[in-house]
């Protein structure tokens, strides 16, 4: 997955408009709100409602895709991660490691058999490690 997301990346900064991609597509084609809105078989005042609500970033998807196909258009939707999601689930294990190893050592020092710091940390990451692989539901548990 990382390499399909990793080539929408750069794209990812330039994915909204501030007038929106329909208005900005049918203003490059020299198409008038009339037009478009015969193409999709609505008014024009429901045009200039559908361009308004994708400026406000409250478009629908299905209206997107509707009004791609009248621009001679294809609609592309994606989630770009900000990060490789390697590398998120790697974060997120090591923060559930150091959260129940955390119980652990505290329960440990009450009891005064505390481990030293090497062994801790050969600990968490030993448990990361499990947790990455396993894909364990206590990576996304928000502490």
């Amino acid at each position: 997955m990382d390499r399909k997301v990793r080539k929408l990346r750069p794209l990812a900064s330039e994915a909204k408009l501030p007038s929106g991609w329909m208005r900005a597509i049918r203003e490059g084609l020299g198409m008038s709100t009339a037009q478009l809105a015969r193409r999709m078989g609505v008014s024009q005042a429901e045009v200039v409602r559908m361009e308004k609500r994708e400026a406000r970033g409250a478009v629908t998807l299905s209206t997107l895709e509707r009004a791609a196909a009248a621009l001679g258009c294809r609609l592309v939707y994606a989630l770009v991660p900000e990060v490789p999601l390697e590398e998120m689930v790697e974060k997120r294990a090591r923060q559930a490691a150091r959260r129940l190893l955390g119980r652990v050592v505290q329960t440990m020092a009450l009891e005064d058999q505390q481990t030293d710091r090497h062994a801790l940390n050969d600990q968490l990451e030993e448990l990361a490690k499990e947790l990455r692989e396993k894909a364990r539901p206590e990576v996304w548990q928000d502490p």
